[in-house]
This record gives structure tokens, sequence and C-alpha cells, in this order.
């Protein structure tokens, strides 16, 4: 499981450090995969990119605008329903040149057709104890407090769709006073 975590480590490194030289101030960063236990993918959100993506009018529909402007009730849903959403932000598979030797490493284990369902949950757990160890690497290094202080970040390892063992790992990668935790925890939390 070490050395799959030093693997998943290296590419979303790569992957973050790359996001974050756009100097923004980052709230979200996850390492998500599916429900499947696939090739893990980084998403974030930053301040920033939320106020511009929630205001874009190219995505806004005609019901949502009044005489051309934005309705502040529904910018404010829109921010709310995208804040936490990792398919939602621009930085959806941020960097996934970089896990290109991680995708190999997964497709070379064996897949929940090949086992039975309970060598599967092994299989299962053991990538996200991967990925969990991964971020814990890239966390201990200070990764996550180049543009903002950490306690003002969430990191999270998630399965998609959500499954509450987002909120356990989420509850073990942040400390419990870490201000983007608490709200991700009463807003998005499973």
């Amino acid at each position: 499981m070490e050395e799959l975590a030093t693997v998943i480590a290296n590419a979303a490194r790569k992957a973050f450090k790359n996001l974050f030289a756009n100097g923004e101030s980052f709230y979200y960063c996850t390492l998500f995969t599916t429900g499947e236990g696939h090739e893990p993918y980084i998403s974030a959100w930053s301040w920033e990119a939320l106020e511009r993506e929630a205001n874009n009018p190219t995505t806004w529909s005609r019901d949502s605008l009044h005489k051309g402007k934005i309705d502040n009730v529904v910018l404010s849903k829109r921010k709310e329903l995208m804040k936490w959403s990792y398919v939602d932000s621009p930085y959806y598979c941020s960097g996934e040149e970089h896990f290109q030797y991680v995708k190999k490493l997964f497709e070379a284990r064996p897949s929940s057709a090949q086992l039975d369902e309970e060598k599967w949950l092994i299989e299962w757990q053991l990538r996200l104890e991967a990925m969990e160890l991964a971020m814990k690497i890239l966390d201990k290094e200070g990764l996550f407090s180049l543009n903002q202080a950490r306690e003002l970040i969430c990191i999270l390892v998630e399965v998609m769709p959500p499954d509450e063992i987002n909120t356990q790992i989420a509850k073990r990668l942040n400390e419990a006073y870490n201000l983007a935790l608490q709200s991700w925890l009463s807003e998005a939390a499973e």
C-alpha cells in the first residue's frame, strides 16, 4: 500500500503544484475515485474560481436572468450548489496527465469483476487507504498551505457517488478546528 500511496502522492503533488501556481486561495482539494475503485484524479475549488463560475453568464438560463443581470438569490443558491462539487469545478481532473502511471498500476490490480465480494472489498479498501496516505504525505510536506493557511482548506479523499466513508476520511485528514472542514461537514458531508 505504501508504494501505491507514494506513486499517487507523486502524481497528485505535480497536479496540485501546477494548479496552485495560479496564486488563488483554495478552500477545497480532493483526490476522488469511483465506487468501482478506478484510478484517482484531483479536483479543487478556490474562492476566486467559485466567484467566476457562479457569475459566468454563459452558463445561466434565461429564467435566472433579470434584465440581463443575475438574480442575487439565484446566484447565492448557485454558489451553494457548486461550492463542494468536484465535477462542477473548472479544476476537475486538473493535471490528469500526471496520473498515467497511477492508471496503469490500478489497471494492473485485480478488478471487482475478477474477485469475489469479500476480496474486492479488501482491494477497494486498500486503494482508498493508499489515496488517504498520499494526501497525508502531501499535507505533511505543507503542499496545502502554499496559497492559504492550512486551516482554511479542506482536503478530502472522496468516493463518487458520495459515500459516508468520505466523512470519516475527511475527519482523519483535517483537524477538528479546521474552518473549511466545519463548513464541508455542515454543507456537504454524507
